[in-house]
């Protein structure tokens, strides 16, 4: 049974110097975190193979579901609609802020991947609290 999905999506900067120049994405989901997706940059030039040569950003897949229809967000990501078809995704760090562009229909793709394997409302059901706890407590 299949418990993730990945899917590639290139990721513009519109307020960037190079705005027209795409950089390879990933938008991740994994079951086991019902909640979340996470979008992935890669790190170049790093030596780093695997997830330590990616940068994550996790948020809330209804936050990402919501913001193809509409400003949504408050915090450190915020998501709205975009000119041309686009989803305008805004990432708020310590040092500063940026703006993403990534076409809508592959979020939509993505998203409806995600509901497939779990469906909205039944989040709760995929959590493994157990785990959570375990990794959180120590040992005896």
């Amino acid at each position: 049974m299949q418990l993730s999905t990945v899917r590639p999506v290139p990721v513009t900067f519109p307020d960037g110097p190079q705005p027209d120049v795409p950089v390879d994405a990933e938008l991740r989901f994994d079951a086991s975190l019902p909640y979340a997706a996470c979008l992935a940059f890669p790190l170049t030039p790093c030596g780093c193979t695997g997830d330590a040569a990616r940068v994550c950003w996790y948020f809330s897949r209804e936050l990402l579901d919501e913001g193809r229809l509409g400003p949504v967000g408050s915090g450190d990501v915020q998501i709205r609609p975009g000119p041309g078809g686009e989803v305008l995704i805004t990432l708020r760090g310590p040092v500063g802020r940026a703006v993403l562009s990534t076409p809508e229909h592959l979020v939509t793709a993505f998203l409806a991947d995600t509901f497939a394997l779990v469906p909205a409302g039944s989040e709760s059901d995929h959590l493994d609290v157990d785990a959570a706890l375990a990794r959180l407590l120590p040992a005896d």
